[in-house]
């Protein structure tokens, strides 16, 4: 057995690496820097020019904006999924005929903007009143919320179709196959094999959209809908106050956030079993 017969002396402590500021470094301090002045200089501004009796007569019209703007989101979010499933399906038939049109409908409202088909629906479709009013649509189609539900519909629909098929898609092939060689049904494989994985894979797009939708549904103000944007340029056009937008982009923000963190929460209690 052996045994050290000579100590080692000590050693002196390594010597402290010296971090050199590199110009990456020194552009992140002072945008950072720059960042955290407008930050303050912007609440500065803000409890400076506070004005209870601004807050008091369009604040409750802002809280009813909020509540149209939540309300706009939601109901197009909805229909849109309900109507991105059977087009997904459409898009990935071996038809192609309807494979074709559902493309060109895919194509259409992802390669254009939204205002540009709030404008087609509010200010086209009364050129066919007469048509919308024979099959009973017309007062459908003459208030300017239920123009912008339709419009905001028929665009997150279409990239919501593309979601559920890559999602579908992303799910490989020997899932199906070994299904069929269980002898399951292609319906119930699907509702308990495809669909859950698919799902899994579909939540941070299906995330990504709703914020979008929540952001572009500020448009819809421009056809005289008074959700949270519309309130805003009315309590603008009295006051002349910016300060109003700028309560405007708080509530914009604090909406963004709060679905942002729920849906990552969500996102996390169903994917848990993935995590190591």
């Amino acid at each position: 057995m052996s045994h050290a017969e000579v100590l080692i002396a000590a050693q002196p402590a390594p010597p402290k690496t010296v971090t050199k500021l590199s110009k990456a470094r020194i552009a992140g301090y002072f945008f950072l820097t720059l960042w955290a002045i407008l930050g303050i200089s912007l609440l500065a501004m803000i409890i400076s020019g506070w004005d209870v009796d601004k807050l008091e007569t369009y604040g409750p019209r802002l809280l009813h904006g909020l509540w149209i703007t939540v309300k706009l989101v939601a109901t197009s979010f909805i229909l849109g999924a309900i109507l991105s499933i059977p087009l997904a399906f459409a898009r990935m038939s071996s038809n192609k005929i309807l494979s074709t049109l559902t493309y060109c409908y895919v194509y259409l409202f992802r390669g254009t903007p939204l205002l540009a088909q709030i404008f087609m629906v509010y200010y086209g479709f009364p050129s066919f009143r007469w048509f919308f009013e024979d099959i009973g649509l017309w007062w459908f189609f003459k208030d300017p919320f239920y123009c912008g539900v339709f419009a905001m519909t028929l665009n997150t629909a279409a990239y919501q179709t593309e979601i559920v098929r890559g999602a579908i898609q992303s799910v490989p092939k020997g899932q199906r196959e070994a299904a069929s060689a269980l002898g399951i049904h292609t319906w119930i494989a699907f509702r308990k094999i495809i669909i859950p994985q698919a799902l899994i894979v579909a939540l941070r797009p299906y995330g990504n959209e709703i914020i979008l939708l929540i952001k572009s549904s500020a448009t819809v103000s421009i056809i005289t809908v008074f959700d949270l944007m519309g309130e805003t340029r009315y309590a603008f056009s009295r006051t002349y106050d910016y300060q109003i937008y700028l309560w405007a982009a708080i509530f914009y923000l604090v909406i963004v956030e709060l679905m942002r963190n729920g849906w990552a929460r969500m996102e996390g209690g169903l994917t848990r079993h993935l995590k190591r």
